[in-house]
């Protein structure tokens, strides 16, 4: 059994460099010290390891066989301790982030782009799944974090909210008669919907406002992304519901115009959430600080 870890430190220093002065001085002792460790150690496991040489000391037959041992464990402890380190000074590791395309493209690309100038040595990896799904990967420990759209259940997460989004309903040239008039929210049960598909917050909080309202839509297009409804509204094949983001391009262009109600529609926002009692690594903290830095969020 060991009894002394230290002892076995110094027998392998002794061991590699094959001298008791030199082991002193790696190991920043006396030398009398590193003899000490040396004889308790072979008093400990009951056999000489070292005889004297002209140059030093040597290992024994029983000496080299313990060290073969030795010597494997100790240098693993010392890379471990090595990549501990750099672990803890950003130099390698790695973050699993969930993030929908909304979230990742509208508001998480360019920090992870900073991260990435500031620790090229951390790898990162974005598990893509609307909020839902994030929400599952945090509670299983699946993601360190995610950036997830309101709304959302917040039982067993900690959120932030980072940034507010709008949710709009646009259309192309072939609607052109609803362009600068004002809707009522029951007229869109009359109208060719383009939505997302149901298991998506944007749809969710959509399909809940307008049930509030006495509003039941049955879409004409229901697609799994956003940049697809976009392209759909601009053949004019429906009316798309998008968050803002997604059409301003061609909302400024023109390509695209936006239908007005007689009611707002209400606001929602983008939220970072972590698991509540998860241990984050310092890479993951890092980057949750450098989101939280009201200087790059300006950026």
């Amino acid at each position: 059994m060991v009894q002394n870890l230290e002892y076995y430190k110094v027998f392998y220093h002794v061991a590699r460099c094959g001298s008791l002065t030199l082991a002193a001085q790696e190991l920043s002792i006396s030398q009398p010290a590193v003899s000490q460790s040396v004889k308790l150690l072979e008093t400990s496991v009951g056999v000489k390891l070292f005889v004297r040489s002209a140059k030093g000391v040597k290992l024994t037959k029983e000496g080299e066989l313990l060290y073969s041992y030795v010597a494997g464990g100790y240098e693993q402890i010392e890379m471990g301790e090595k990549k501990l380190k750099q672990m803890m000074d950003l130099e390698l590791g790695e973050i699993r982030i969930g993030a929908s395309d909304m979230t990742l493209r509208f508001y998480l690309l360019p920090y992870l782009e900073r991260f990435h100038e500031l620790c090229p040595g951390i790898k990162v990896m974005v598990t893509n799944a609307p909020t839902p799904e994030t929400l599952v990967f945090l509670k299983s420990g699946k993601i360190d974090f995610g950036v997830v759209s309101t709304p959302f259940s917040g039982e067993g997460v900690h959120s932030e909210t980072v940034r507010e989004i709008e949710d709009i309903f646009v259309a192309g040239r072939q609607f052109f008669q609803y362009k600068n008039k004002t809707l009522d929210l029951h007229d869109l049960e009359n109208l060719p919907l383009i939505t997302l598909e149901k298991n998506t917050s944007t749809r969710s909080c959509m399909d809940s406002f307008l049930a509030e309202n006495g509003v039941r839509i049955n879409p004409e297009f229901e697609l799994a992304t956003s940049d697809m409804i976009v392209q759909f509204a601009l053949r004019s094949l429906g009316i798309g519901n998008v968050v803002r983001d997604f059409a301003a391009e061609y909302l400024e262009s023109g390509r695209l115009f936006e239908l007005r109600f007689n009611k707002m529609i209400p606001r929602r926002h983008f939220c970072v959430v972590t698991g509540k009692g998860n241990l984050l690594s310092a890479a993951a903290r890092r980057l949750l600080e450098l989101i939280q830095t009201e200087e790059y969020r300006k950026e």
